[in-house]
């Protein structure tokens, strides 16, 4: 009984969690189109007043259920788009026209309005999109798809749910674009995972009257012990530029050396300059005396030399 519990538990779990990564938030159509609902009401309530109180003087109050009834087909007569809307109009239950925004008339029961069509720019995101890589590693995607309407007879007559058909064909693209590219090279090629989707995806809906205006990467999640793989194997990188950095050093070191070593080979004066040297950048900080044994004559030579030298 306990495990029924929890296996229900974990299924209510996973369908919300599926609802929160569904793209498409639905809403009611009186909710969204509460304005022209109004309007409508408002209409309706106008003409039964004014019909009624004609009929009632005229003919009495038997007129009254007829002004109502011909109050509504009035009020059902008379429609308003808003200025981001396309109506699709049916006539007998074929395509009859499209209607602009504001005001505009349809005949009752011969006519219908089948959709009001939103034409303002969409956004269609995606929460933890899994998908797999070139190189079979699993990987979290957060991406956000902008499009938008731009025929509404082709979005109402091609297919069947725009919205939701927008929403799984980018999903497809953008796994089929992730599962062509390794792990390594998905950081640095997001652009073009995006360039590849919005046109894959814009050459599908096109024959559905939409448009993709851009796809864009929100971000990429890796698992855990992929997280700690790649950062050993970027350590690892970065530990083997280093030791190839210090190995050219000291092979430009050696090769100085060995050129120095030429110089002092060809001049005993140049060597014995630098030994000078070195004694005095030994000395010179920390003082004291240093005893270089060598002969009077060795001395004696050595400044001479340096004596010519000077002249």
């Amino acid at each position: 009984m306990a495990a029924l519990e929890n296996a229900d538990f974990a299924s209510q779990e996973k369908d919300e969690l599926e609802e929160e990564k569904t793209p498409v938030r639905k809403k009611h159509a009186w909710l969204k189109r509460r304005g022209a609902f109004v309007f409508n009401v408002a209409v309706f309530v106008v003409l039964s007043l004014l019909l009624c109180g004609l009929g009632v003087a005229a003919f009495g109050f038997w007129a009254v259920p007829f002004a109502l009834v011909l109050s509504a087909f009035a009020a059902s007569a008379v429609h308003i788009a808003f200025v981001w809307e396309r109506a699709v109009v049916l006539r007998f239950g074929n395509f009859s026209r499209i209607a602009e925004p504001g005001l505009y008339f349809t005949i009752p029961i011969v006519e219908q309005i089948a959709l009001h069509v939103d034409q303002r720019i969409n956004v269609t995101s995606f929460l933890d999109e899994r998908a797999l890589t070139s190189d079979l590693a699993p990987v979290d995607v957060d991406a956000v798809v902008f499009w938008m309407v731009w025929d509404a007879k082709q979005a109402y007559t091609q297919v069947t749910d725009y919205p939701n058909a927008v929403s799984w064909s980018a999903q497809t693209a953008l796994r089929d674009a992730i599962g062509r590219i390794s792990l390594t090279d998905m950081p640095v090629k997001r652009l073009q995972i995006d360039h590849e989707v919005q046109e894959r995806l814009d050459r599908k809906v096109a024959d559905w009257g939409i448009s993709i205006i851009s796809v864009e990467i929100r971000d990429i999640v890796l698992p855990d012990d992929l997280q700690g793989a790649m950062s050993k194997a970027a350590q690892a990188e970065r530990e083997r530029d280093a030791r190839i950095i210090l190995a050219e050093a000291e092979k430009e070191a050696a090769c100085m050396f060995v050129e120095a070593a030429e110089t002092y080979q060809e001049s005993d004066v140049a060597l014995q300059l630098r030994m000078a040297n070195l004694l005095y950048e030994g000395v010179k900080d920390h003082g004291g005396l240093v005893i270089v044994p060598s002969s009077f004559a060795e001395s004696t030579a050595v400044i001479e030399k340096m004596v010519n030298l000077t002249k």
